[in-house]
Formats: structure tokens, C-alpha cells, sequence
């Protein structure tokens, strides 16, 4: 009988421990499930365009950058950014004047500061990894001239470098923006990671920068 109870107990310990580790084991798996998802959730952008007001009408969605939404949809009234945040051009192919959205909801093109329903394409702006921001900053084009490099919001590039013509400029990393005005002010025109020999290549008017901000809220 004694050794029936003392088999017992060992059984008893056996199923325990085997038991813990299961369990072990699957609050792991659960732990990387939810990591994986997180991650997902942290890169994942969608923006969803309305041809009506207050987001009714035909609609299109779309989760990364689009040269022509004339394809989708004739007008846009209406937008509701889901996730991630955008900039939207009044013309096909990243032209013409830029508006910011971030994660919200515009029920109408002036929300967004928008003149008319003219949105004709969009590009995602990249989440940035850590919190580095670099630019570096040239007055001639195609990299000539001299070289100012910035790693912080500037209010007045006039103030900071006694010059407020930017002709070049490479992003070293982060995503900026450029303003017309001081005190971020005017149009803007957005800057990714990369190399722009002249200022019509961001979509800018002449090469007259009067303000730069970091894009640092998602």
C-alpha cells in the first residue's frame, strides 16, 4: 500500500511538471503572437478616400504610396486616415500643392486646409526608427555651395544660416518638412529619406525655404 501512495506522488509530481511546461510553452507562443501582431499593428498604415462629404459616396483605400487616385475615384470630399499618416497632392503623380494627415478624420477639404476636392495622389510617410533626424542642407544645386546640416526643428532657416534658399539636399534619415514661411508657415512640401539634386524635385515653387520640421508624431 505504501508503495502504491509513493507511486502515486511521483506520478502526481511527474504530471505537474510536465503540465508547467506546457503551459510554459504556450504563454511563449501566446507572448510572440502578440509581439509579432504588435510589430504589425505599429507599421501597418491605411488611409481610406470619400468622393462625398462626411465620408459617403464611392470610396478608395489605401495602405502605401498611389501616383494617380483618378483611377479610383473623380473628386475626394472626405478622408479618414486609420492609421499611419500621409501626405496628399492636388495632382497625379506627387504634384502640386501638399496638405499633412495624420491619424483622425477630415469630413471635408477644409478640415484638411484644402481648397477644393481635387486629391489626385498620396504617399505613406515613413514611421521612423528611433528618434534620429538628419538633413543636410546645400545652397547650389545638385550638392554645391555650401553645406548645413540640421538635426532639429528649425522656425527660421534666415536666423539659423543667414540663407533661406535651399537649391539641394540629402535626408539622411527621418521624414521633414519644408515650409515656404518661417514658423512653419505656407506651403509645405514633404522630404523623405534621399537625395534631391534640385528643389523641384520636392515639388517646390523656387528653392526659398523660410521654415523645416521634423515629422516625429505618427
Amino acid at each position: 500500500m505504501g508503495k502504491v501512495k509513493q507511486y502515486c506522488k511521483e506520478s502526481e509530481k511527474s504530471h505537474t511538471k510536465i503540465f508547467l511546461t506546457l503551459y510554459s510553452r504556450y504563454l511563449h507562443w501566446i507572448y510572440c503572437e502578440l509581439y509579432m501582431h504588435m510589430d504589425f499593428l505599429l507599421f501597418f498604415k491605411q488611409i481610406i478616400f470619400y468622393e462625398d462629404k462626411n465620408f459617403e459616396g464611392h470610396q478608395y483605400e489605401c495602405s502605401g504610396d498611389c501616383s494617380d487616385m483618378l483611377c479610383y475615384l473623380s473628386c475626394c470630399n472626405s478622408i479618414m486616415v486609420e492609421s499611419g499618416c500621409f501626405m496628399i497632392y492636388e495632382q497625379p503623380h506627387f504634384k502640386g500643392q501638399q496638405f499633412l494627415v495624420r491619424k483622425g478624420e477630415y469630413p471635408d477639404f477644409k478640415s484638411w486646409l484644402g481648397k477644393n476636392d481635387c486629391v489626385c495622389s498620396c504617399c505613406e510617410i515613413p514611421m521612423t526608427q528611433g528618434s534620429s533626424h538628419e538633413v543636410k542642407l546645400f545652397e547650389r544645386m545638385e550638392y554645391g555651395g555650401q553645406m548645413m546640416a540640421l538635426v532639429d526643428d528649425c522656425p527660421n532657416v534666415m536666423d539659423m544660416f543667414q540663407t533661406n534658399h535651399i537649391f539641394s539636399c540629402k535626408v539622411m534619415s527621418g521624414s521633414w518638412l519644408f515650409f515656404e514661411q518661417s514658423n512653419y508657415k505656407g506651403r509645405m512640401y514633404l522630404i523623405r529619406p534621399g537625395e534631391y539634386t534640385r528643389f523641384t524635385e520636392w515639388g517646390g515653387l523656387s528653392a526659398h525655404v523660410g521654415s523645416i520640421k521634423r515629422i516625429t508624431d505618427y
